[in-house]
């Protein structure tokens, strides 16, 4: 197994130990937690879809040689999918830019999802156009948003 999936497997380790002792040393609270957002978008942005989707990039440039990969893409690809779905709790402040942020996330979150789901069938061809169109997705809010980054998965293979 490569050196970055043992970090990354026992960060995730790590991290669920942590959430389950803090979980079992806290009282019980009463009614549903509230949803709230505690990273800034751009921490998102840099922690989590921009690693995830350039790994996917690297990933699908060839075709994943065995089960072990296609599960990481999906697995990278669902953690897309996530982001999209933490990118929902925070909406710009105006009506306008929430309309499209919703829509931008969105998009990201279905995208994600069907990148997912092509890695889990172990489908190439359906896994590389489901990433282009996550990039496609990716690159309309940057550009609806004025974000100065533009995504291009299979831009080394021209």
């Amino acid at each position: 197994m490569p050196p970055f999936r043992i970090w990354f497997a026992a960060a995730l380790v790590g991290i669920g130990g942590a959430f389950l002792s803090s979980a079992h040393s806290q009282p019980l609270r009463k009614g549903a937690p509230r949803l709230e957002p505690v990273a800034e978008t751009k921490l998102l942005m840099e922690g989590l879809a921009d690693p995830n989707a350039k790994a996917l990039a690297k990933m699908l440039a060839a075709k994943p040689k065995d089960a072990e990969a296609w599960a990481f893409a999906r697995g990278q690809a669902l953690l897309l999918a996530e982001t999209g779905n933490l990118l929902l709790m925070r909406p710009p402040k105006t009506r306008t830019s929430e309309d499209a942020w919703m829509g931008h996330a969105g998009d990201l979150r279905e995208h994600a999802t069907t990148l997912a789901r092509a890695a889990g069938a172990k489908d190439y061809i359906q896994a590389r156009a489901a990433l282009a169109n996550l990039a496609n997705a990716c690159n309309r809010c940057h550009q609806s948003f004025r974000v100065g980054v533009r995504y291009d998965p299979f831009g080394d293979e021209r």
